[in-house]
């Protein structure tokens, strides 16, 4: 059982870090539900 399992997730992606595509492919192997993915320019 992981930290994030039947947690629903929002993910604010960096386009010069990490972006959001890269988290939420991290966070298929729990059972959480990303309801909300983006990338953004944060300048």
């Amino acid at each position: 059982m992981s930290l994030y399992d039947g947690k629903k997730v929002i993910l604010l992606g960096d386009r010069d870090g990490v972006p959001a595509p890269a988290m939420e492919e991290c966070l298929k192997s729990t059972d959480a539900e990303v309801i909300f993915a983006a990338t953004e320019c944060f300048v």
